[in-house]
């Protein structure tokens, strides 16, 4: 990436720098919005027996918790790190397939497949009518009161797994979408990812599926993007009303201060973040003051239980932190919940327990 960028910027410096600044913010705008990029897999098996794996060391490789670790032919469950030093973590084996030694994987918050199955419950298959076409879902059966599960950019229905237990044993249905772009799900017209500004859409099509599927009142259940998808949902849909209690997981709140993150992992020079943040609004026609939730919270604001860790370099706590500050204010019900030492989405990795004690303690206190 590296290579590709400086190559760019020296073609656009011979034409001036104006031109390199465009060609680097359009590189890294066409990085956000593409649909299209294929997984990478930073973390190396050293070794493996019936009970442990042992991961070439790495950041990632030493987050604590549960966790999925993924290659292209299988997934293994790890748990606790039983030995670490500076070139490798022995980490407890707890099921799933063996990697085999030498195997290049990554580190999965989701350490569940391949369907609700998966975690002992019954589900059907069912599909979304939404206006691009049928969106695949799973419908866990329950109560009157649905969650409609909305995952990540580039995420998929699987992030619902982890949760299903504790949401099922509310006598709540459960509804794990897909939205457009997803696999099996229809593309956007343009094949872009649209930030929320236009998926949206498609969480109003599962409520819509919910309430004619006998649900009287709907909660919505998002983890990173999916925020900004259900907060375009509650300022714009006509069913947001339906909605009683909201769970974000390291929501995304404020796109820019995202893209600043964003742009900072990529190593983009500061002064280029905006130009490749107005570049992205151009090209996809997103008003991103609309997803600044501070300076426009939507127009419906129910009770809201966000989870954020101090850790996530993908969805900055920062805004969260100010959100959560703001809500008595913006008259929104918001209780705020930081995770420490650990990375985006994974406040349930580090302790299911106690991640789903405070989900369950937050809907059971709203619904009932």
């Amino acid at each position: 990436m590296l290579r590709r960028i400086g190559a760019g910027a020296s073609i656009g410096l011979g034409l001036g720098f104006p031109a390199a600044a465009v060609g680097i913010g359009w590189f890294y705008s066409s990085v956000l919005l593409d649909t299209t990029q294929q997984p990478v897999f930073p973390e190396r098996v050293l070794a493996v027996d019936g009970s442990t794996i042992t991961l070439k060391r790495s950041r990632l490789a030493a987050q604590p918790g549960l966790w999925g670790l993924r290659w292209p032919e299988g997934l293994a469950v790890m748990g606790r790190i039983l030995e670490t030093d500076r070139k490798r973590v022995v980490r407890e084996r707890v099921g799933g397939d063996l990697p085999p030694v030498g195997t290049a994987t990554v580190l999965d918050t989701g350490p569940y497949d391949p369907d609700p199955a998966a975690r002992g419950l019954p589900f059907a298959d069912v599909e979304v009518k939404t206006e691009l076409g049928p969106c695949p879902a799973w419908h866990v059966p329950g109560g009157d009161t649905w969650v409609v599960m909305v995952h990540g950019r580039g995420g998929s229905r699987r992030e619902a797994l982890r949760v299903l237990p504790a949401l099922s044993g509310l006598d709540l249905s459960v509804l794990a979408i897909t939205y457009r772009n997803d696999e099996d799900a229809p593309p956007s017209p343009d094949g872009r990812y649209h930030l929320g500004d236009t998926e949206w859409a498609d969480v109003e099509a599962a409520v819509r599926f919910a309430r004619a599927n006998g649900a009287a009142r709907v909660v919505l259940f998002a983890w990173s993007m999916g925020g900004a998808v259900t907060a375009a949902f509650l300022d714009r849909s006509a069913e947001a009303d339906a909605v009683a209690a909201v769970v974000w997981d390291a929501p995304l709140v404020d796109w820019r201060a995202t893209l600043r993150q964003q742009a900072r992992n990529r190593r983009l020079p500061p002064g280029l973040t905006p130009l490749a943040t107005s570049i992205t609004s151009r090209r996809i026609k997103i008003d991103f003051d609309r997803f600044d939730l501070i300076r426009s919270p939507p127009a419906v604001r129910p009770p809201t239980l966000l989870i954020h860790t101090t850790d996530d370099t993908a969805v900055p706590v920062a805004p969260s932190r100010a959100l959560a500050a703001a809500a008595p204010a913006l008259r929104w019900p918001m209780r705020y919940v930081e995770v420490p030492g650990i990375e985006h989405t994974a406040a349930w990795n580090l302790d299911p327990e106690a991640y789903e004690r405070e989900v369950t303690a937050f809907l059971s206190g709203v619904l009932n």
